[in-house]
């Protein structure tokens, strides 16, 4: 009886958490073969950094935390500014979750299993509420909904709380869409295959970015959720014009 080779086909947006689990143990290793990829996450959490107040104790989630690079990032961040902060990474992967409990983190950092739509209520059993930034790296193209996503985004935040989406986005560019078309199928797909025989996950990576929205659109998605001060700025290196910071904030 014939089967199929999982490895060889793209998961679905459904199936993340699962692909997730599946390359979970060698995702360290994959994403530090990307050149850039922990300088562009301390980027953009930066950014969300800048929105907070200095001596007094925020609450920023880390939605879609994964193994911990861009809670990492955060941290790094948060100490460079001397913002005291309690930070909650939230990721629907076990596997994910499981890597990032190896590593050493201060004891104002903590992780939670949940999906994005559902963050309301893991901030809740968290006793994690109300928010003063929310980080969202690598998350909104994987999420079904994103307006919804988007609004309760916004309505979890405090007056004045800041929204950062780092995110991939190529439509409406030829030569970022060739280039990124270029590196999943001549690195990223085989690199995958080399560190796990696990390649359905980058299958579906490459396949997600390019039906992701253009930037404008996501811009606006974040206007009409009702943030303001809304902008973006890309990425240095390679993933110019790839990689996206947006910013965006709940009316004070």
């Amino acid at each position: 009886m014939a089967t199929t080779d999982r490895t060889a086909v793209s998961a679905t947006r459904g199936e993340v958490p699962e692909a997730f689990d599946e390359v979970a143990d060698r995702y360290d290793l994959m994403v530090a073969l990307n050149p850039g990829y922990h300088a562009h996450l301390r980027h953009s959490a930066r950014a969300l950094v800048a929105g907070l107040v200095p001596g007094l104790g925020s609450r920023v989630v880390d939605l879609g935390c994964g193994s911990g690079a861009s809670t990492r990032a955060l941290v790094d961040e948060l100490n460079r500014a001397g913002v005291r902060a309690e930070v909650l990474g939230v990721d629907g992967s076990s596997g994910m979750l499981a890597q990032a409990a190896t590593k050493s983190w201060p004891s104002w950092v903590r992780f939670e299993q949940g999906r994005a739509e559902a963050l309301e209520e893991v901030c809740a059993d968290a006793g994690f509420q109300p928010l003063d930034g929310v980080f969202a790296a690598y998350l909104l193209r994987n999420v079904p909904d994103r307006d919804a996503l988007l609004r309760s985004l916004h309505d979890l935040l405090r007056p004045g709380g800041t929204l950062v989406v780092h995110e991939y986005s190529v439509a409406g560019r030829p030569v970022a869409e060739a280039v990124w078309t270029a590196v999943c199928r001549g690195v990223v797909v085989p690199l995958g295959w080399l560190t796990s025989r696990r390649t359905r996950l980058y299958h579906y990576l490459w396949r997600s970015v390019m039906d992701m929205d253009p930037v404008e659109t996501v811009m606006r998605r974040m206007v009409d959720a009702g943030f303001e001060d809304v902008r973006t700025r890309s990425v240095r290196g390679w993933q110019n014009g790839i990689v996206h910071t947006f910013h965006g904030r709940r009316p004070a």
